[in-house]
């Protein structure tokens, strides 16, 4: 009920949320997608996701996926900008397409440690086990999660994902 297939797309509809993810689950795997967010928008990657509760702390984390140009977000801590592991790991600023263009996203993870590329440019590449400083000091009891589902993290904005493919790595 809260995502739409619009043009190819999925997408979380205006003023709607929660978590979409996958049956399956996964243990190490990789994703790869194309993401168009619109001015302001804020959304997330599901990874490792148990299936219920919130997943930047249930799940091994979120990857944030967030205008980093809007004025609304420039205060946020680092750990809240698009690529990071949300409230643990910031990401590499700086290689967003303008607001309106696909951005091509790939996401690794292995073990405890994730990858996420943006354009072409690993803006995250950081083994989660090694977090002890957490935003807020709010601990993320599903960090050492050995698998879970893969999914999409809405927060009321209509981020369009295309092109979504996932892969189990073997071990």
């Amino acid at each position: 009920n809260s995502y739409e297939v619009k043009d190819g797309a999925i997408m979380c509809k205006p003023g709607k949320g929660g978590t979409l993810f996958t049956k399956e689950k996964y243990g190490d795997f990789v994703v790869r997608m194309e993401i168009k967010l619109p001015p302001g928008g804020n959304n997330g990657l599901a990874i490792r996701y148990p299936g219920e509760g919130d997943p930047a702390y249930s799940g091994m984390c979120e990857v944030q996926v967030l205008d980093d140009t809007a004025a609304k977000y420039s205060r946020l801590d680092p750990r809240q900008y698009h690529g990071s592991a949300y409230g643990m790991v910031p990401a590499h600023r700086g290689y967003q397409r303008p607001v309106g263009e696909w951005n091509f996203q790939e996401v690794t993870v292995q073990g405890s440690t994730i990858k996420v590329e943006l354009n072409g440019n690993v803006i995250l590449n950081a083994d989660l086990s090694k977090v002890t400083q957490f935003m807020g000091n709010r601990p993320h009891p599903g960090k050492d999660l050995k698998e879970g589902h893969f999914g999409l993290a809405g927060h009321s904005d209509p981020v369009a994902f295309r092109n979504l493919r996932i892969k189990k790595l073997s071990r």
